[in-house]
């Protein structure tokens, strides 16, 4: 089978961008033929594969910007309708493309008639923000209340503009049902499916098929001293939460790899607290030191406060064999078996998550068990072949 892997982002910059290159990874391990379709930039990967690329939109800067562009850009269906005539993909699997692509890519898709998949990695079909927060708190006003909302609270980026930008896309996307042209949209969890299906979406099909991690180099099994929190440092990612936690159980310690808006605030409270031989901040770390922490640590922390989709850090630690401690919300309680490979706490609850916390520093042998069970969920529904069976019957349906 051909395939066209569609991004805007051709290098690793987030979970798309993982889950579009480890796909790509996938499907060539399986014998088939995959090619690429995104934006030109610096930091793009070469992968060797066909790879077709737009010009670069930034819409940080604003470098490059023509407005209208941002929803539906004739050159990039241009640039489609000449990648599809050279590749000849048996189906195109989109992931991330709004704005830099633009809508006009799956016009060029649908004259060829040739079958499209999705995956919906954010929230952006139902949100202009893509992520239905508001200063670090969930917030569906867009839909309860209309997309003046996000023009209003200047959602997209802190910019009237962009904002405005954004509600003109949803608008359009819309009035043009957009996401009914495509035959099937895959959604990482059950809890974003929903979302979709609750904020009105117009679609042909949505299924809920949850990520996958490729496997790693199998390492002995540790039994660390430490919980390890990987991921951005801001407030919905409830990482405050986790150092107050933290910071109230005696000799409990804490490796925090990453870095955000407030890494300053954490700072200062492991100073004043006096907590600094027991909470430690790594800062960014690639991903073999990523692996090397989860390996050695006792557990992994997930204490987001907002709505998570299929967090990878999760996936991450089931891989490795490590057990989990993660707010129950959004779609992180649909991969962790409670009381079995770890704990659920109610979000925001810094009490109910300081008791978990204790569970899994108190009892090596249950610590021990959790872990056996993490791996096992990790090889029967989250490995790559796991994926690869259920992905391929989405594929041939779509094509039939």
């Amino acid at each position: 089978m051909r395939i066209l892997l569609v991004n805007k982002f051709h290098y690793l910059r987030g979970g798309s961008e993982k889950y579009y290159f480890e796909l790509a990874q996938l499907l060539k391990s399986k014998g088939h033929t995959v090619g690429f379709f995104s934006m030109k930039h610096e930091e793009n990967i070469t992968t060797g594969d066909a790879e077709y690329f737009v010009e670069e939109i930034d819409l940080n800067t604003g470098s490059k910007l023509k407005a209208l562009d941002v929803i539906y850009s004739q050159e990039n269906k241009r640039l489609m309708a000449k990648a599809l005539e050279e590749f000849k993909p048996d189906i195109v699997h989109i992931n991330n493309f709004q704005r830099q692509l633009s809508a006009s890519i799956i016009d060029a898709i649908k004259e060829k008639n040739i079958p499209i998949v999705m995956t919906a990695h954010d929230l952006n079909p139902i949100c202009p923000a893509s992520i239905m927060l508001y200063n670090g708190e969930v917030c569906d006003d867009c839909i309860t209340k209309g997309y003046s909302q996000c023009i209003k609270k200047k959602c997209v980026k802190g910019s009237t503009l962009k904002s405005t930008l954004g509600v003109m896309e949803k608008k359009y996307y819309d009035i043009h049902k957009v996401f009914r042209k495509i035959d099937c949209i895959i959604s990482p969890s059950e809890f974003n499916k929903n979302q979709l299906v609750n904020g009105k979406l117009k679609y042909n099909e949505i299924v809920t098929l949850h990520n996958f991690v490729n496997e790693s180099e199998r390492n002995e099994y540790v039994l660390g001293d430490y919980a390890f929190y990987l991921g951005r440092l801001s407030k919905e990612k409830g990482i405050l939460n986790l150092i107050e936690a933290i910071g109230d159980i005696p000799d409990a310690k804490l490796l925090i790899a990453g870095d955000g808006p407030e890494r300053e605030r954490i700072e200062a409270y492991i100073s004043e607290h006096k907590l600094d031989g027991r909470i430690t901040l790594l800062g960014y770390q690639n991903q073999d030191s990523i692996h090397k922490y989860i390996t050695n640590s006792r557990f992994v922390v997930i204490p987001s406060i907002c709505n998570e989709n299929c967090p990878y850090s999760v996936l991450e630690a089931m891989e490795i064999g490590k057990p989990i401690v993660a707010s129950r919300i959004g779609g992180i309680p649909e991969l962790i078996a409670d009381g079995e490979n770890g704990y659920l706490y109610k979000a925001d609850d810094i009490n109910e998550l300081k008791e978990k916390l204790m569970l899994m520093l108190d009892n090596d042998d249950k610590v021990n068990r959790f872990a056996q069970k993490s791996r096992e969920l990790y090889e029967s529904y989250y490995s790559p072949d796991s994926y690869y069976i259920e992905l391929i019957k989405i594929y041939n349906k779509v094509m039939s």
